[in-house]
């Protein structure tokens, strides 16, 4: 039977994969030549092309979703989330071998692209497991980001962050509704989830310039789902800098209005 035979060539795939992954894994942790060769610049560059032709395949079979007249197809979910279990299981590789940049740059390139996908009306209301995987490998770079694993300039930070924060707020909220409505739903965002990716928003929010910290703040004090990510712990080292920084100014401005004295 052709379909079985398909079946059973998957499956076969994926054993492939895992082993694979799992001995990669083992040499990250067990052999001591290991850094060495991930110094050398050829390696680096040879990884750099693989991470790219990953995402270039992820991209193209998130974009197979909306193309496919059967929006439901389980068989193409399958393989979309295959490539995206894939690329999480690179995500934390990479992060082993100190090679996160290449990941983070490639995934906030991607990111309006991804979300125009996922957020197409035909998937309001089926693909969670998708949607909770992708929250999940974002809150992977926030973290890399945040926390100064990776270093970004401050526009690609902001523009990580005004892409994703409101889409996360977002499915935070219909996925803990789901969970009242549905006692069996299986895709909420687990706690840790929720409060890994709240104090790497949190960090990298403290981290930008004060002007980009008021927007996205402002952002969020306005949103309906104003309760998560809690960024008042953001708001409030915002608050402090600023006044800070008016009362540094407003000294400064009375220096320099100070006639001065006259020589005795």
């Amino acid at each position: 039977m052709p379909i079985f035979t398909n079946i059973q060539e998957t499956e076969l795939c994926d054993d492939l994969r895992t082993s694979a992954q799992e001995q990669v894994e083992f040499m990250l942790e067990d052999d001591e030549k290991i850094p060495l060769a991930i110094a050398d610049d050829e390696i680096k560059v040879e990884i750099g092309i693989l991470v790219s032709k990953i995402f270039c395949s992820f991209e193209n079979e998130l974009f197979s979703l909306i193309l496919e007249p059967d929006i439901a197809n389980k068989d193409i979910e399958k393989k979309v989330m295959r490539s995206l279990s894939d690329l999480e299981w690179m995500c934390n590789t990479l992060l082993k071998m100190d090679l996160m940049k290449d990941f983070v740059s490639h995934w906030a390139n991607i990111s309006s692209n991804l979300l125009k996908v996922i957020e197409d009306k035909r998937l309001d209301s089926i693909l969670w497991g998708l949607k909770i995987k992708l929250i999940e490998v974002t809150s992977k770079v926030l973290d890399a980001v945040g926390y100064g694993t990776v270093v970004l300039p401050a526009e690609s930070r902001v523009e990580l962050l005004k892409t994703w924060l409101p889409y996360i707020r977002k499915m935070k909220f219909l996925s803990d509704q789901m969970g009242k409505t549905e006692a069996a739903f299986p895709y909420k965002m687990s706690e840790d989830l929720s409060q890994c990716i709240e104090g790497a928003i949190v960090s990298l929010v403290s981290a930008l310039p004060s002007n980009d910290q008021a927007d996205i703040l402002a952002d969020w004090i306005s949103a309906e789902q104003v309760k998560y990510p809690d960024l008042s712990e953001a708001f409030e080292i915002w608050c402090y800098r600023t006044k800070s920084a008016n009362r540094r100014l407003d000294e400064a401005l009375t220096e320099s209005a100070t006639p001065l004295s006259p020589s005795s």
